[in-house]
């Protein structure tokens, strides 16, 4: 099956729903609206969560990808693509994996089709090919970007997405990783590093409870609103959520970086909040290209003492309508 580009596919499910609906008007435009017979185009238009799965559903993408997943609330099978390959230093700081190295892929289920989003860590060699392979594969690329100031080696990160059949994203997944140098997924350790912060601490901060995960402490948090894509709502665990994430430096220090999940109205409150801490702002940009509500990223880096980056943190978190 062909893949389709995220214009046709709104289109193609537009058309499909107001079918379903009942309405039978040939108005469609090329924004993908049209006149209801009863002026409901919001009841055409009602938006379709991805279908329930399970693991052993994923097999064939997992079979195809040499790489298992998680099936994240219910819906979502994500691939952890994290580059433990690399060694990348930034100011002074050896940046572990899973601080800011960590790509995925993220697959989810709907009625017609598959979607997949996710986000590839490649180094500045690797981008030309990997840009190259994404495009020849009929994957879109919709944001390239950094998460860290000054580095070594120079590092970037390239949001994708497709929709088509499973194991064609899959097989096509696999070509563009083919060009890169990341590593095949490894088991989780059977006990987990202590992480030397006072995550208590960090806990009562930012009023959530984080999680160690090889050596870092993280904190993933969804937002409230509903997002979809055309006729698709887009879970959190597609990537639609904000990232704190604490990699111990010693003595309770810690360096902080991960990004805010933000409609337009809370970026300069976010950015002002994060400088207020004396927080870095690294980069603001998009994931996607065509949800609603429009979302944008921004990503951040400090170190200090880890209970005083949550604080610091904590202001620019109120600010985007997190889920508690």
């Amino acid at each position: 099956m062909p893949f389709l580009s995220r214009r046709q596919l709104t289109v193609l499910g537009t058309a499909a729903m107001l079918v379903a609906t009942g309405c039978t008007s040939t108005g469609l435009t090329t924004t993908g609206t049209s006149a209801h017979p009863n002026g409901d185009h919001a009841a055409a238009m009602r938006q379709e969560p991805p279908v329930p799965t399970t693991a052993e559903d994923w097999k064939p993408v997992a079979d195809v990808l040499g790489r298992s997943g998680t099936v994240m609330g219910g819906t979502v099978y994500r691939v952890p693509l994290p580059r433990k390959d690399l060694t990348v230093t930034t100011q002074g700081v050896t940046v572990k994996p899973g601080l800011a190295l960590g790509g995925y892929a993220a697959f989810a289920r709907y009625r017609d089709t598959t979607m997949l989003m996710g986000d590839l860590v490649v180094t500045e060699t690797e981008l030309p090919k990997v840009t190259d392979a994404l495009q020849a594969a009929g994957i879109e690329q919709t944001a390239l970007h950094k998460h860290l100031l000054q580095q070594s080696p120079a590092v970037w990160w390239t949001h994708i997405h497709a929709m088509s059949d499973p194991v064609g994203l899959a097989r096509s997944l696999k070509t563009v990783l083919a060009t890169t140098a990341t590593l095949p997924s490894s088991p989780p350790p059977a006990t987990q590093p202590a992480v030397d912060l006072d995550t208590r601490g960090i806990d009562k901060a930012l009023d959530r409870k984080g999680t160690a995960d090889n050596g870092i402490y993280k904190f993933t948090i969804a937002r409230k609103d509903t997002i979809n894509d055309g006729p698709y709502l887009l879970p959190p665990a597609l990537g639609l959520t904000t990232g704190i994430n604490f990699q111990p430096l010693g003595d309770k220090k810690a360096a902080v970086n991960g990004d805010f999940v933000m409609t337009a109205p809370e970026v300069q409150k976010v950015i002002q909040a994060l400088r207020k801490g004396h927080i870095d702002i690294v980069e603001l940009h998009n994931h996607g290209l065509t949800e609603q509500p429009r979302l944008f990223y921004l990503h951040f880096w400090a170190t200090a003492d880890g209970v005083t980056l949550a604080q610091a943190l904590r202001p620019a978190l109120d600010t985007t309508n997190p889920a508690p």
